[in-house]
């Protein structure tokens, strides 16, 4: 067969889908949408690595590290940065303090000129903010006046929040958050390995992600099957071959693909432009951001236009169209199960070999990850309508709605299976990938070492603060229950290079009560932590060596090399005793614990903040943001941070958050998808509604019966759903040298979210069910 005879048989179909009267219209524009909502998301998924490089060229744009040890001298094109973070309930707000030191100072990413003192530029979102109902305490927090705004450049998203806040004064010193630039950017750093285990994740994110898509296209290309099989009955009669017949058949859903290219761009165009302005779970971009990659583009308009020609051409290999009507309206021979079986078991085929490899033998063979898992998927469409059929074939008695529900999914078994294949495949990913990230929690999440039924937040300053003043800043505060504050320093055996050194702890006795087990306390006295294992520890042992009564130390000694000390000669006192330390110590280091009356005056500039630890009354809604006020009032560079008995490792979290914000893209195309296939399967039973409705059936019984038609199919393929889910997620827990624990609540919630899609798809699919089921749908012409 000639090229030009193919290309005249697609024009043709084509020329029939289009001109084909309303019928025709309504079935590709089903179609189209059908199509299009697929192809929507899949130009989504190709936009992904420009948006995930854009958000990264911008914070390597504006990178500042406040910290850096090596710092230029000042000069005409220097600038002083400061970190003033913050956080406003649960949102972080990125805050920075600048004081160019001369006219060529580098400006921010994003802004034109500097703010002056007292003034500030802010992210858009954070305008609206502040300007909202309910953010007095952020503009307590915040209080300058907001004299322009942060362009495009420098903000990762359009719903980020940030603020650039003029200043004076700004000191540089070790403990401070302060830095001196003479221009922006993340300097080249050598790339980090990737972990092999969350390689893996996102490989099979990605595969789990975009394969209910394809499954849902290819379902797509399909719609009117039984319409339009009946109509090239007609062509067969007028002499047209059954070659000829597929061909024209794959024409018109060509035109259907085509026209869902069309309609799936403008989605896409439509939701760059509210994604550009929305947020989900706390990710925002830019639309300039949502433009797909050429080369991944251009894939997806070759591929769907093919896909549509090669899924009609597989599908009418079982149909026969006669020119006196199609066979399959006969009764069909019976699905084979044994070539259904090789997709999935050439999946686990595929994976068998890296099963136990781990993280410690290199990476993950991407190929054959990718191949094994899609495998393992794709053959849930090929069991799915052999399981539907298996299982229908049994069944017959009951009420009248489930005979013609069972009866209809007998003749159709296939047509069910299709329209549930796509939340089946969703399902199983779902299941595999919940199993493997609680599998693998505990390897990315460790502990902190600290109780936040102890302290809830914890405040540390950038310079010295007095104690007794900042414990009554703090316990004076709403919602503020109790206020621990902690100071340290540096001692030594010698003024400088001391050969032993150590820290001490400085506090109140209410304070120092937070660490040890204190017998009696008084201002004036000193102690010993011991630990808790009394002299085992080496480094413990040698700290009470040092600290003998009547020995003299010095406090803040000097090092060669680095800025000198003060030096302060300090004796131990008589009187000091050794304590053993707390178990829920509030510090898990060994230290002198001494009251401030115990130091000579000419120590207090040595003392350093070590921070102030809060217990918060839980009944009090912002107990958190007049804390952060406070600190803000008392050290603008002060940093607040809530105390978790855990800490999740960030790429592991980005994964995760990355999988929530794709699986709620997917589920929206699973219930939009199902929605239009269920449309079209009632146009499709139109006629055949009217005339039971017409006969007396009841309409409470049809709707049913519709009921029984969704529920089955939906129900098998949850069941199969699970099954493939769970394999696939031992499998991969294997993969990762990982026990296999099985986590039934969390798959019963995968399963519990799938067949509450379809039940909602069901319920909207109620009203045109109702429209239709009248005697006039009889009406012909």
């Amino acid at each position: 067969m000639s090229p030009r005879h193919w290309a005249r048989d697609l024009a043709m179909g084509a020329r029939f889908a289009v001109t084909g009267g309303r019928e025709g219209w309504v079935r590709m524009t089903l179609t189209a949408v059908g199509v299009g909502l697929g192809v929507a998301l899949l130009l989504l998924c190709t936009a992904m690595p420009n948006v995930i490089a854009s958000r990264n060229k911008v914070e390597d744009a504006r990178y500042a590290n406040v910290y850096s040890q090596t710092v230029p001298p000042k000069a005409d094109n220097t600038l002083l940065i400061a970190a003033a973070d913050t956080t406003w309930h649960d949102d972080d707000i990125l805050g920075r303090l600048v004081e160019p030191e001369g006219r060529r100072a580098p400006l921010p990413p994003g802004v034109d000129r500097f703010p002056g003192k007292g003034e500030m530029v802010v992210s858009p979102a954070l305008k609206d903010l502040l300007a909202s109902d309910g953010a007095e305490l952020l503009r307590e927090r915040l209080p300058y006046k907001i004299t322009g705004t942060i362009g495009e450049s420098g903000l990762i998203g359009s719903h980020e929040l940030a603020y650039y806040a003029g200043a004076s004064g700004l000191k540089l010193s070790v403990t401070s958050p302060v830095t001196r630039l003479t221009e922006y950017g993340k300097p080249n750093a050598t790339p980090e390995k990737t972990d092999p285990v969350l390689l893996l994740m996102v490989l099979v994110v990605i595969v789990v992600l975009l394969t209910p898509v394809a499954v849902f296209i290819a379902a797509a290309v399909r719609f009117g099957g039984e319409r339009r099989d009946r109509r090239l009955a007609a062509l067969r009669l007028v002499g047209s071959d059954r070659a000829m017949t597929r061909r024209i058949a794959a024409g018109e859903a060509l035109a259907g693909a085509l026209l869902g290219l069309a309609v799936g761009t403008g989605f896409f165009l439509l939701g760059r432009q509210k994604l550009g302005t929305g947020e989900l779970l706390g990710v925002s971009v830019w639309p300039s951001y949502l433009d797909p990659a050429p080369a991944l583009a251009a894939l997806v308009a070759v591929a769907i236009p093919v896909a549509a020609v090669l899924v009609t051409l597989l599908a009418m290999r079982g149909v026969v169209v006669e020119p006196l009507g199609v066979v399959r309206a006969a009764r069909q021979r019976r699905r084979r199960l044994w070539w259904r079986l090789v997709p999935p078991l050439a999946g686990l085929v595929m994976l068998y070999p890296m099963l136990g490899q781990g993280r410690e033998n290199g990476d993950f063979n991407q190929y054959r990850v990718i191949g094994g898992v899609l495998l393992l998927l794709i053959g849930i469409t090929a069991l799915l309508p052999w399981v539907v059929e298996a299982v229908v074939v049994r069944l017959g008695k009951g009420p009248l709605s489930w005979q013609l529900a069972v009866r209809r999914l007998q003749l159709s078994s296939g047509t069910a299976a299709r329209m549930v294949n796509g939340i089946a495949v969703a399902v199983a990913g779902a299941i595999a990938l919940q199993m493997l990230f609680t599998g693998t929690q505990s390897q990315y999440t460790e502990s902190t070492g600290m109780d936040p039924d102890r302290v809830q937040m914890q405040v540390e300053f950038s310079s010295p603060k007095p104690m007794s003043g900042i414990e009554r800043e703090f316990t004076g505060t709403k919602g503020v229950r109790a206020a621990v504050a902690l100071a340290r320093a540096e001692y030594g055996d010698s003024r400088r290079d001391p050969k032993s050194n150590s820290d001490l702890t400085v506090g109140s006795c209410a304070a120092l009560r937070e660490l040890a087990a204190l017998p009696s306390c008084k201002d004036g006295d000193v102690f010993i932590k011991r630990t808790r294992t009394g002299y085992s520890d080496p480094s413990n042992a040698a700290e009470i060596a040092l600290a003998k009564p009547g020995r003299q130390l010095y406090i803040d000694p000097s090092y060669e090399g680095a800025e000198r000390g003060l030096e302060v000669a300090w004796t131990v006192p008589a009187n000091i005793r050794e304590v053993n330390a707390r178990k829920d110590s509030l510090q898990d280091y060994d230290s002198l614990l001494v009251t401030p009356a115990a130091l000579p005056h000419k120590a207090a500039p040595a003392v350093f903040s070590d921070g102030v630890y809060l217990r918060l009354d839980p009944s009090v809604p912002d107990s958190r943001e007049y804390v952060r006020n406070v600190a803000a009032r008392v050290d603008p560079l002060a940093q607040t941070f809530g105390w978790s008995a855990t800490q999740e490792n960030a790429k592991y979290t980005s994964i995760r958050t990355g999988l929530f914000v794709g699986s709620a893209f997917v589920l929206a195309l699973i219930g939009a998808s199902l929605l239009v296939s269920q449309l079209e399967q009632l146009r499709e039973r139109r006629k055949l509604l009217s005339a039971l409705v017409a006969f007396g059936t009841r309409r409470h019984t049809l709707s049913l019966s519709v009921l029984w038609q969704t529920a089955l199919p939906v129900g098998l393929g949850l069941v199969l759903a699970t099954t493939v889910g769970v394999t696939l997620g031992a499998v991969l827990l294997k993969m990762t040298r990982t026990p296999v624990t099985m986590d039934w609540a969390s798959v019963l919630t995968m399963t519990g979210v799938g067949a509450a899609v379809v039940g909602m798809v069901t319920l909207l699919s109620l009203p045109p069910l109702l429209r239709m089921m009248r005697p006039a749908g009889l009406r012909t012409e």
